[in-house]
């Protein structure tokens, strides 16, 4: 479990067929046949805590604060490196145990008639989550009264889901598989495996939660984080085609997944929170999809409430959405010049 040895190890030298590949080429990891699925049992529980302590990992060094790159982006232009996380702003609370655990979220590219403003949460505990609401923005958010209830065709699992280009992109509840909720045809669109995809506590981030498979949303599109036995637990992001779910493109990391908190991806590039309880915690780990490369970080970021169960980036807003122990917030940042 988390507690197991360092959550980042040397890069390893590339084994024959095991790069990271160019665009348009194959995947790094083609899919296994079903015989390849790994055997293990899910715990019988109604929802999985796993509690770990961990050690964590020496600062190598601290990024100077630089101005921030434009606002409002939607692609690529202005991007650089996560070099500050401010102090987290609450917009909203659940008052059910239902919210404990949590996402919410806004679209960066939104398709009418939603807007940038329109925004959606889903409280996460449970065995049968399904409920989707609908916020005509983030102030009705905080007042409690949404403007419409999305009942999903399929449960979802966990806090990994994301808003995107008119679609909830999410994972069935235990399943490798990743499906697009149309908001506007209110049906699901497109489903795919996630080849080898750990699923249902087999690898999930340091607080647990089955959060095996995670959604991520940055300048150059939709993204899913997971890890596999191939991977030994390190986690692997792959880029998706947001209309099939199609995997694009793959990379295995050397950062262990179950020793990190939770992670998100800003300009192509993954980054790592190191603990979801710790009031002081850091952002520990980057890993550059551009290069191949991960480093060591040690960049302040707060869990004001103990219990921090989801992280995503909007590129659109330039700032972090979180789900902290009952509480919607969200943190301003700043990235390096390019």
């Amino acid at each position: 479990w988390g507690g197991n040895g360092p959550a980042w190890s040397p890069p390893r030298a590339a084994r024959a067929g095991t790069a990271v590949r160019g665009a348009g080429s194959a995947p790094a990891h083609p899919a296994p046949g079903p015989a390849a699925a790994p055997r293990w049992d899910p715990q019988p529980l109604a929802y999985q805590e796993l509690q770990s302590e961990r050690t964590e990992v020496p600062v190598s060094r601290l990024l100077e604060e630089t101005a921030l790159g434009r606002p409002g982006s939607e692609d690529s232009a202005g991007c650089g490196e996560l070099v500050w996380v401010g102090k987290p702003v609450v917009f909203g609370r659940a008052e059910s145990i239902a919210g404990k655990y949590g996402v919410w979220m806004k679209d960066p590219e939104p398709v009418p008639p939603f807007t940038r403003e329109t925004t959606w949460r889903v409280d996460a505990v449970g065995t049968e989550v399904r409920q989707l609401f609908q916020y005509e923005a983030a102030e009705q958010l905080a007042r409690g009264y949404p403007a419409k209830v999305h009942f999903l065709p399929r449960p979802l699992e966990s806090t990994g889901a994301v808003v995107y280009h008119g679609g909830l992109f999410f994972q069935p509840r235990r399943s490798r598989t990743v499906a697009r909720y149309d908001l506007r045809g209110e049906a699901v669109t497109a489903e795919r495996e996630i080849p080898g995809a750990g699923y249902h506590g087999q690898y999930p981030y340091s607080w647990g939660g089955y959060t095996d498979i995670d959604l991520a949303v940055d300048e150059t599109g939709l993204w899913v984080i997971y890890s596999t036995e191939k991977a030994r637990g390190a986690i692997v992001l792959s880029k998706l085609d947001p209309e099939t779910l199609e995997i694009r493109r793959t990379w295995e990391t050397n950062i262990r997944k179950r020793g990190v908190a939770n992670s998100f991806v800003i300009c192509g590039t993954l980054y790592t929170v190191s603990s979801y309880s710790a009031p002081n915690a850091t952002i520990n780990f980057a890993y550059d999809t551009a290069t191949g490369t991960s480093r060591a970080l040690s960049i302040p970021f707060e869990n004001r409430f103990r219990y921090l169960s989801m992280v995503d980036y909007n590129p659109a807003e330039r700032q972090l959405f979180a789900w902290d122990s009952f509480n919607m917030v969200t943190y301003p940042i700043r990235l390096s010049r390019p």
